[in-house]
């Protein structure tokens, strides 16, 4: 984000225009299908992205970006991946949740749990006044939504049944689903159309998975299976070419696949598709795994009938963790890692990282207490943990990468606390 500009507002626009709808029962006279509301209004637009622009732009970091992604003071370099921070869907869905409250200042407005995975976005988000739910079909709190309540659907999108309900309540709502989900989304309906079970490489706790699995359910006869590590998925492999214990298969399992699921028969035709923040070779890898098991089952005159395979991952996420790969490559002494701890896209940074160099993994500035003590998140322990000794004395330098629900605001904070503890202060920081 730099400055006003009037292009992308026009697209805020067009976005705005094509993703509010309102449900059945709005009012009496209200139409029986769902239609568009068109919040055109460029001194709408104006105004929400000059208040985004305020709360999460850095003028530091676009000085960094400008002077080749590196930024030296004493004995300390700071070295910024190529492409970090907040992509065109994350930025899409923050301006349609600000654009939401200045249309309707006077309208309760929910969000379907979170807007992204950043804590500090989200804060924002709820001092706007608008109000977190659940968001699960069954939850007093959407039983509860009046048909002029506004709700808005979070970046990830939300699973088949919520929004089903949400349409016989009659709500408005504000769609910010990323449009590379919703391409898995399309593929999944299709596999489900053609009785292929969609295999989805992805954590089966996220919301994005829980949407996406829900696609493959919408038409009622579809199924799903979801596989989180290559572990699972030679498990999967194994069951497909050998056979097994439906029982154990189902046991371990639980919760990562459709009702009715059934090994036996649900595995003989496959389609592989993935949670879109996955790491590319990981997912290449599954689809690789599973396409063999299907060939040696089925003869490789035979496999198209049985496997299927499109690429599903998020342009934004592959372009964020090949930046990361080529700091890598660069002489580096330590790598921060900045983000939400359930960011999907921001912990497989941290996991590159991990493979090459100290790494930490921390959400905000306040976590690097000092040059002695860093407060950062394990994810094998899944909590934070405290690291001494963690900043080198003498001369180092220090990757920096972000993922891509990380505003530049927090970006620029641990850089200036890196500097704080070089007894660096922040104006010699900005007169350089």
């Amino acid at each position: 984000m730099t400055i006003f500009d009037p292009f992308r507002v026009a697209l805020l626009l067009d976005a705005l225009s094509s993703h509010v709808t309102v449900g059945k029962g709005m009012s009496t006279e209200a139409p029986a299908a769902p239609q568009k509301i068109n919040l055109r209004r460029p001194d709408i637009m104006a105004a929400v992205q000059a208040q985004v622009l305020s709360h999460y732009r850095s003028d530091l970091v676009e000085r960094i970006r400008a002077n080749g992604h590196i930024l030296s003071a004493g004995d300390l370099t700071i070295k910024l991946a190529k492409e970090f921070g907040f992509c065109y869907g994350v930025e899409r869905a923050i301006d349609l949740a600000y654009a939401a409250r200045r249309a309707y200042p006077e309208r309760r407005i929910f969000l379907l749990g979170e807007i992204i995975h950043n804590p500090e976005v989200n804060d924002q988000i709820r001092r706007l006044g608008i109000v977190t739910i659940a968001g699960k079909p069954g939850d007093d709190e959407i039983n509860q939504l009046r048909p002029e309540d506004i709700v808005i659907i979070p970046a990830f999108g939300t699973e088949v049944a919520t929004r089903r309900k949400l349409e016989e309540k009659g709500c408005q709502f504000v769609d910010t689903t990323c449009g590379d989900v919703m391409s898995v989304w399309k593929r999944v309906r299709q596999y489900s159309k053609e009785s292929v079970t969609s295999i989805i490489h992805g954590k089966a706790w996220h919301e994005e998975t829980k949407a996406t699995s829900s696609q493959a359910r919408a038409s009622g006869g579809g199924h799903y299976l979801v596989v989180f590590t290559l572990a699972e998925t030679d498990y999967v492999c194994n069951y497909i070419v050998k056979g097994g214990n439906k029982a154990e298969f189902l046991e371990k399992f639980k919760g990562a696949y459709s009702e009715g699921f059934d090994p036996d028969v649900h595995l003989q035709s496959i389609g592989v598709a993935n949670q879109t923040t996955m790491l590319r070779g990981e997912t290449e890898e599954v689809q690789r795994r599973l396409k063999s098991a299907m060939s040696q089952k089925y003869g490789e005159t035979e496999l198209q009938k049985h496997f299927r395979f499109f690429d599903t991952i998020c342009g934004a996420t592959q372009d964020r963790q090949d930046a990361l790969g080529k700091l890598l490559q660069d002489p580096l002494n330590l790598l921060l890692v900045i983000g939400g701890y359930n960011s999907s896209n921001t912990s497989h940074l941290a996991e590159m990282g991990e493979a090459k160099l100290a790494t930490y993994f921390i959400k905000n500035a306040a976590k690097m207490v000092s040059d002695k003590v860093i407060i950062h998140y394990d994810q094998h322990k899944h909590e934070e943990i405290e690291s001494p000794n963690w900043l080198p004395s003498g001369k180092i330098t220090v990757g920096i990468t972000a993922g891509a629900s990380c505003p530049n605001n927090l970006i620029e904070d641990a850089i200036r606390r890196l500097f704080e503890l070089r007894g660096i202060s922040v104006q010699q920081l900005l007169a350089n």
